[in-house]
């Protein structure tokens, strides 16, 4: 509490198909051996304090290699600590959001054809694509502002899209050189964005000062602007931008947070489902009328937890529907559970418990069945059975596993990883 309260005076002062889709979890088994011989899929892990990714196979769960996402790490910090300003960010970053570790891989994917990985690296602010047959960096973005975030990857997956944490934009990418070739606006703290309708629009949420010590419901003002927006993937416009104050006020969650978190979509991209800070559990909204239709409440494990120790105010960080759109899978984050709720009937299943675990992220598999979860504390990722709720399967990790990503990468590469 006192160093959050610290930094944020200092911060003051200073002043192939879509990975991971629907349609691509659709595909049966097998598919991807007969969609092309050369590449083959693969589930890349970002380890954040690391600064490294584990690709597994997404059968065995069996590790395939590890890649050192900052071969720059030397030549980066030398640059920042130049500069008075980046560096008190530097600083500010490793404090209140890294909990103490410098933040190397927040999130990243494959190229179609296997040869990149493209991952953001929020201390460096930076995106930067790494050749997977000779593990240097090909190209870089530098972010506007110092933060860089959350991405996601366009149905055709030519651009990346990725969010500047304090340069308060989103940045459109091409895949193949890191040219900027569009951006659109956001609010406070860019976070989440899903490319939505086959990759005509962007569905973007921001988060606001989640690093502020001003937890209580009374001071939520304070936080920043918080967004959620449907923009143009063509023309970078933003075509309708939600009232979501007024949707959690007509449900009677007039203390709720306006911080959306981790989302997730119905196959037929008309209905809504994510988290909001604070929250234990997660909302549905209908798309076209921005209202929100059903509300679903989770247990919390630690009612005597005061709002300011919850890790970047995240109760529940991470949620993810299968593609028959009937199962939805959820992480339990300061509660240190995972679970999956039926999608019709808003019954949940067993909680699926991790003392000290910190589930930190949820992926559907590529082929629907299971859902893919991080235990951020734990330096584990499981495999969780949408049908059973139950896991199937865990594996150990680097250090501070986020983001879960589908992918590919060539056969011919992985024997060298």
């Amino acid at each position: 509490m006192h160093l959050r309260t610290a930094l944020a005076a200092l911060i003051a002062v200073a002043s192939s198909p879509l990975l991971a889709t629907p349609a691509d979890a659709e595909e049966a088994p097998g598919s991807a051996e007969r969609r092309a011989g050369d590449v083959r899929r693969a589930v890349f892990v970002g380890n954040n304090w690391d600064g490294t990714a584990d690709i597994l196979d997404p059968a065995s769960f069996e590790r395939l290699g590890r890649i050192d996402v900052v071969p720059d790490k030397a030549e980066r910090i030398r640059e920042i600590a130049t500069d008075p300003y980046r560096f008190t960010y530097f600083l500010a970053i490793r404090a209140m959001i890294g909990e103490g570790h410098d933040q190397y891989v927040d999130d990243m994917y494959s190229s179609n054809d296997g040869r990149l990985l493209v991952v953001s690296r929020p201390s460096f602010a930076d995106v930067v694509a790494i050749d997977l047959r000779t593990k240097d960096i090909v190209w870089r973005f530098e972010v506007d502002g110092v933060r860089s975030d959350h991405m996601a990857i366009s149905p055709d997956g030519r651009r990346v899209v990725v969010s500047a944490s304090t340069g308060n934009v989103v940045h459109v990418l091409r895949v193949a050189d890191g040219v900027e070739v569009g951006r659109f606006p956001s609010g406070g703290s860019p976070h989440e964005n899903i490319f939505i309708d086959g990759g005509k629009r962007i569905l973007h949420a921001s988060i606001g000062m989640v690093y502020s010590p001003l937890d209580d419901p009374a001071l939520d003002a304070t936080k920043q602007e918080r967004v959620l927006q449907i923009v143009d993937a063509r023309t970078m416009e933003v075509v309708r931008r939600y009232d979501l104050r007024k949707a959690l006020d007509d449900r009677g969650m007039t203390e709720t947070s306006t911080a959306v978190r981790p989302m997730t979509l119905s196959p037929d991209d008309r209905t809504f489902y994510f988290q909001l800070s604070f929250l234990h559990g997660f909302v549905e909204m209908d798309r076209a009328t921005g209202r929100i239709t059903r509300v679903k409440r989770l247990p919390n494990l630690v009612p005597d937890m005061p709002r300011e120790q919850y890790l970047l105010d995240s109760a529940h960080h991470g949620i993810a529907m299968n593609p028959a759109g009937t199962k939805l899978c959820v992480a339990g984050t300061m509660s240190d559970y995972a679970t999956v709720v039926d999608a019709d009937t808003f019954r949940r299943g067993r909680l699926l418990k991790k003392q000290d675990g910190k589930p930190y992220w949820v992926t559907q598999s590529w082929d629907g069945r299971t859902c893919y979860i991080s235990w951020s504390g734990t330096d584990e990722v499981s495999k969780i059975s949408y049908r059973t709720g139950r896991i199937v399967q865990t594996v150990p990790v680097g250090d501070h596993p986020q983001r879960v990503r589908n992918g590919w990468i060539r056969r011919d590469l992985v024997p060298t990883l």
